[in-house]
């Protein structure tokens, strides 16, 4: 899969990755030219300015640079991972390659569906909270006045039994709070 992706698809993690790379390599770039032209001038006035540029430089390609290194270690599940997931996408919404980030931990959601009846949201990672992690979910999505039905899996099998076991959710009434709920997981992923 080439091209753009948007948060939610997969392929969106590694995608991600390359394009944040690429600003912060264009941001030192620029910071590394703006320094160097200090020599090319004799002015005090114009070293001063470009002196100035380059400080200001920093600060957005450091702010570039500190998701990329948070998000760095986690990469995009295999293609069969997606391929098994791919073949439930009637049961609901289903977003991929999510990095929901929380006080307390960083969350690298291989898959996650939204359904009338939940979401699901499926957590590779062994080092994660599942306990905290379905809180913080749960009482955001309160926040956003959507039932607090956010269930965390860990184990790929439990996972795709539980949306296998699904209703599909074009047969069920909806709302509205499907889409809602998926632009809220979305809008808590870097």
């Amino acid at each position: 899969m080439s091209g753009k992706r948007e948060k939610g698809q997969y392929g969106y993690r590694d995608y991600h990755k390359k394009i944040q790379l690429a600003k912060v390599i264009f941001g030192a770039a620029m910071i590394l030219v703006q320094a160097g032209a200090r020599s090319f001038t004799d002015n005090e006035a114009a070293k001063n300015i470009l002196t100035v540029m380059a400080i200001l430089s920093v600060l957005p390609t450091a702010n570039m640079a500190s998701p990329l290194l948070a998000s760095w270690k986690y990469k995009t599940p295999d293609r069969d991972f997606y391929d098994r997931v791919r073949i439930f996408e009637d049961r609901g919404l289903v977003l991929y390659d999510l990095i929901v980030t929380s006080k307390d931990q960083i969350l690298a959601v291989d898959a996650a569906v939204v359904h009338p009846k939940g979401v699901f949201v499926f957590l590779r990672q062994d080092k994660a909270d599942v306990q905290k992690a379905e809180k913080f979910l749960n009482d955001t999505f309160q926040a956003y006045r959507l039932d607090p039905n956010v269930k965390v899996i860990q184990d790929e099998k439990g996972f795709l039994k539980r949306i296998q076991g699904l209703k599909p959710a074009d047969g069920l009434e909806d709302d509205g709070s499907m889409e809602y709920g998926a632009g809220v997981l979305k809008s808590l992923s870097m």
